[in-house]
């Protein structure tokens, strides 16, 4: 038999790459939404006057953006009807916000919102694999989709977008090949990148050379802030829930 590395020392190993890993910022976003807005706001360095959540679930983003703006246009978009009469019910008394029952794509039509529960955080437009988990896959929902250059250019009039938020669930990228025209007035956006990609086969790469070519910045958000990425490294392809920002050097 080959020599085996002892069980303490591989648990030891494991457990120093985890703690780099978060400490750079990757797999640190399961439970960091303060700590995004804050990051966001402060690459922005203006008040912010119009923002979108793409992927408001029960609008705990959109809660954060409302606490340190009280006069922030806030459109929200949530495809899952639990989630829409969650988020109707939060904000009914904000008319700065808008919750659009919709999700995000690059073609407007139908597609199926696959979840393990209604409403489930997990809920995505792909079925995922998650039986390491024993998560099964189960609910499924028929909702509408839209390219958001759509939305930007019959609804908001083209307008200036201060802060972009895009969390969902592994489709951010075919979301961001919607956005078109709308990309060029985006002033700051934040995307979140982990295990869904690998269900819908997208990679860390893709987005770098989406927002290289486009003349956008990339940072990592990490607990000690937002550290810019200068080049792409295969290391990045950390597949533990990390958020990124894309800021627009126009």
């Amino acid at each position: 038999m080959p020599p085996t590395v002892p069980a303490s020392a591989s648990r030891l190993l494991h457990l120093v790459e985890r703690v780099a890993a978060y400490a750079q910022g990757k797999g640190y976003g399961a439970t960091t939404v303060q700590q995004e807005v804050k990051l966001l706001q402060s690459l922005l360095r203006t008040e912010p006057k119009l923002a979108i959540d793409i992927g408001g679930n029960i609008g705990n983003y959109t809660a954060e953006l409302r606490k340190r703006n009280p006069s922030l246009e806030i459109h929200t978009f949530e495809p899952s009807v639990t989630n829409i009469a969650a988020l109707s019910t939060r904000f009914h008394n904000d008319s700065l916000i808008t919750v659009v029952p919709l999700a995000l794509s690059d073609r407007a039509g139908s597609a199926t919102l696959f979840s393990n529960e209604p409403g489930s955080g997990l809920g995505s437009l792909t079925k995922r694999n998650l039986e390491h988990f024993n998560i099964a896959f189960e609910a499924v929902e028929a909702v509408n989709t839209i390219r958001f250059e759509d939305y930007w250019s019959e609804s908001l009039q083209g307008r200036p977008l201060d802060l972009v938020k895009i969390d969902i669930e592994g489709h951010e990228f075919a979301a961001l090949n919607g956005f078109g025209r709308a990309l060029d007035a985006t002033k700051i956006l934040q995307f979140e990148f982990g295990g869904c990609n690998i269900d819908t086969r997208t990679y860390f790469q893709d987005f770098w050379y989406f927002f290289k070519e486009r003349n956008f910045e990339t940072f990592r958000i990490t607990p000690l802030g937002a550290e810019k990425l200068t080049r792409y490294k295969e290391s990045d392809e950390y597949f533990g829930t990390t958020n990124y920002i894309a800021a627009n050097k126009r």
